[in-house]
This record gives C-alpha cells, structure tokens and sequence, in this order.
C-alpha cells in the first residue's frame, strides 16, 4: 500500500483518502457517512509519501438511539478510554443504583454509589475481597488503591447506618406477607472464634433472609438477652400489619426474659431450652426437664407447667427425641404444643442455609481480612442487600418459568438465592433484563428444591408415637 501511495500526486492522494473513508463507513443502512479528512503533515521523499491523516466523524443524519450495553463492561463512544464514565458502567451498577433509591434516607450520595459499586463487586467475584472488588468500582479514580480505599472508608464511615438504608428495601419487599404466618430464626456464628454474629432472619423456601443484625466481639456464640433485645424490637418495626410472627430460637438464646419479650410483642415461641432447666408440673414434684426418660421416636407434650426457680408460666412444653439422632428436643411454646410444634421449630435450621450462604457456600465471609466490629456490621449489610436482590431476582425467574435456561438440573436443585445469582450472570451476558422492585413472595414454592429425587421419598416423620399430657388438676 506504501508503494502504491508512494506513485500518486498530492491531488490523487487526498482524492483516494476521501475514497476510502466513504467507502467503509457505510452504517448498517447503507447510508454514508461523511468524514472531514486533513492531511496534516505532507512529505515526498524518493517516490515515497509520508503523511499523517486525522479523521473526526461527524453524522449528519438524524440522532439514532445509543445501542444497547451488553456485557458487564461495554464500551460504545470511546474505543480507547482513558477511564470508564458514567454513562458506560454496566447494566447491574445502573439497575441497583436504581433499586436502593427507592428511599431517601441515603444521607450522601456517594454512600449510595459505594454500596451499590460493592454488591456489584461480590456478585461478579463471589467473594468478600476489596481488591478483587476494585476493578468494579465505578468513579474518577485510575488506581486499584484508590477504589479499596473507598470502600475501605465506606465499611468505616459512621455516618452510614446499614439498618436504616436496608429496613426502607425490605419492608415494601414483604409487603404481600401481611395477614400470613411468619416465621422468624433467631440464631448466631462465631466468626474466627472472635466476633459473634446475631441475626434475626425471615425464613422462607428453606432459606432465610436477614433482617436485622448485630455484631460484637465475644468469644462464645451464647449471647445474654440484652444483647438481642433490641434487635427484636427493630424486626417488629420491618413486618408487615396484620401478620401471625412466630419466632424460633436456639438453646443459647432462650431464657424467661425473651419469653416475656414475645409476649408484649404479641408473637408466638417455639424456643428450644436446656435438659437442665427446671419444670412444675401441678401436683407432682419438680423436675429438669430431662428427667423423664424418652425413647428414641417418641414425643411427650406437656401443658400448663412453669419454668426455671422463678415459675414462669403457664406454658407448654414438648419433649422428644427424633429418629436417627442422639439429641433430645425440649421445645417450649406459648400455645397447646403438638406433633405441628416440632415440625415449627425445625424452620429454625434454614437459618444455618443462610449462614452457609455468606460463608463456605456463598460469599466467603471468614476469608475477610476486616477485624473490625462496625466495618463487619456494615459488611452484614452488603451481604443483606445482595442476598435480598438475588433471592427477589431468583423468585421471578422460577415464578416466569425459567428457571431451566440457569439450572441444569431436570428437578430444581439450587436455592433461589443460587438462581438469581446465575441469571444475573445470564442476563449481563445475553442483554437480559433484571428486575428493579424487590419482592419476596409469601406464598409456597411452586418448585421446591431437592438434592436429589429419591429425597423426598427417604424423608421419614421425626416421631411415631406422640403422648399428650395436661398438667392442669
């Protein structure tokens, strides 16, 4: 091409150029494009031309919509940018940025952009690391270090209240959960054996969905009822009017002051306690729970006894010791306890599902280098609005019946959470859409998980053999 260029004069040089840009900027229409072209720089030396060409596009047909943004990062101006701008950020940045402004408690703007820049980093990592998580930071920044310092300085801003941004996001989310029965987990995880984690959670398809949380630094996942007293009372505030709380809870968290809790609340119990806890039973002596021997696969219901030194009660009280297993289940509820109590006290362990989630399972949680109490907190936080999305995007695919175009199993074999986390990844590739509203469905799952066919099948009751005792004379 030199050569050739080398023979022509000035004149058939300039002409050939025009030439050239008309003919490949041709857009998909056919219609040409016009190309101003100088020649800036003009030397014949031996037969041979050097020249510099520049070339500034100018379209003077009707403004065309910009075309779509495939891809996580497509870049559609500018082909060699000196740093992505605003208007070229991924489609997931812009829909969540758009979603968690659907209130206006954000006291900065910024703050909003930087939890949005994190959630989009953990979903497209799938792992809690502010590094990993850099090149999805969205501003002016050119170096790595400057975006880890900024989320850095978000997960330690005071200013930022993770409950008061989460809580507006939720509770229109839960809205279509009034008038039904609501089950709640009150649970813990020690993280390094350090902090403790309490979180209250929603428990829904066998998961749970956080709903508010703590964190503090203690040594022991047994937690004191002043510890979580309050977080109960911030979870009453987020249900929807109208709706039957039952709240489930571990043996470290059950005691007579959150019994009493329940009770001004106006929810319901099913709180599993110690063999050692004492019982009064009318007209008999007292007794530890456990005293009674049960057998493997029996239950025996006891109603209208008292609890601990102090007398708590009336209450009632379930025993029992499930097929295939060693422990003994001392279950104490509010109402008549029955074979149903059992069965409501077991939801308390999709609460595990949701800590296996941020953690081996999930998002990594304890591959975290943060040891800090407040920047954990705040890291609960990005944890709960990635969970929300993923669970709300989840629950619409399988309720649209797509759920085979992310799921390659011929049954449903991942959770909803697992679900939406693959179709985001879809979507990004393919120019799905995403969801912008959050919803959590209140009704059954249409399509319930399983490990395998054979589960259901293998699934056998907890008891066989039920006793019903009433302590009243």
């Amino acid at each position: 091409m030199g050569r050739f260029l080398g023979r022509l004069e000035k004149a058939s040089v300039r002409v050939f150029i025009h030439i050239f840009f008309a003919a490949i900027g041709t857009d998909s229409g056919g219609d040409p494009l016009n190309y101003q072209c100088h020649a800036f720089a003009f030397q014949g030396h031996r037969g041979c031309v050097w020249f510099g060409l520049t070339t500034w596009l100018t379209d003077k047909s009707e403004a065309s919509p910009p075309p779509p943004q495939i891809g996580l990062y497509a870049l559609w101006d500018n082909r060699f940018p000196r740093r992505v701008d605003m208007d070229g950020t991924p489609r997931l940045y812009h829909t969540l940025v758009q979603v968690f402004s659907q209130h206006q408690n954000w006291v900065a703007r910024r703050h909003l952009k930087t939890l949005a820049c994190m959630v989009v980093g953990l979903i497209a990592t799938g792992k809690i690391s502010l590094p990993a998580w850099a090149p999805y930071g969205h501003s002016r920044a050119m170096d790595a270090q400057s975006t880890v310092r900024r989320f850095i300085r978000g997960l330690a801003n005071k200013r930022i209240d993770v409950h008061a941004l989460y809580g507006p996001l939720i509770q229109p989310a839960l809205a279509e959960w009034s008038n039904c029965r609501v089950y709640l987990a009150l649970d813990t995880s020690m993280l390094w054996n350090t902090y403790c984690l309490v979180r209250v959670s929603l428990v829904d398809r066998g998961r749970a969905m956080p709903l508010v949380w703590s964190i503090l630094e203690h040594p022991s996942s047994r937690v004191a009822y002043d510890v979580y007293k309050a977080l109960l009372d911030q979870a009453a505030e987020l249900l929807p009017c109208g709706c039957t709380v039952v709240l489930t809870a571990e043996r470290g968290c059950a005691d007579t002051h959150l019994m009493a809790h329940l009770t001004r609340l106006g929810w319901h119990g099913r709180l599993r306690i110690n063999g050692s806890c004492w019982v009064y039973r009318p007209g008999k002596r007292r007794c530890t729970v456990n005293r009674v021997p049960v057998a493997v696969g029996q239950a025996l219901c006891w109603h209208h006894v008292d609890l601990t030194k102090q007398w708590y009660g009336p209450v009632h009280l379930a025993r029992g010791r499930p097929q295939e297993s060693q422990e003994y289940w001392f279950v104490v509820s509010d109402e008549p306890t029955e074979a149903k109590t059992f069965e409501e006290y077991g939801l308390r362990f999709d609460i595990e599902e949701n800590f296996l989630d941020d953690k081996s399972t999930g998002f990594q949680l304890e591959s975290s280098l943060i040891r800090s109490v407040n920047a954990l907190e705040r890291l609960c936080g990005v944890l709960a609005l990635t969970t929300l999305y993923l669970v709300a995007q989840g629950t619409e695919v399988v309720a649209h019946g797509k759920r085979r175009g992310v799921d390659a199993h011929w049954f449903r074999g991942q959770s909803s959470l697992k679900i939406g986390w693959s179709w985001i990844q879809l979507a990004l590739s393919r120019g799905y859409e995403l969801i912008t509203r959050l919803h959590v469905s209140a009704e059954a799952d249409p399509e319930p998980a399983m490990a395998s066919k054979l589960q259901p099948q293998n699934r056998s009751p907890l008891f066989f053999a039920l006793e019903y005792q009433d302590a009243v004379a």
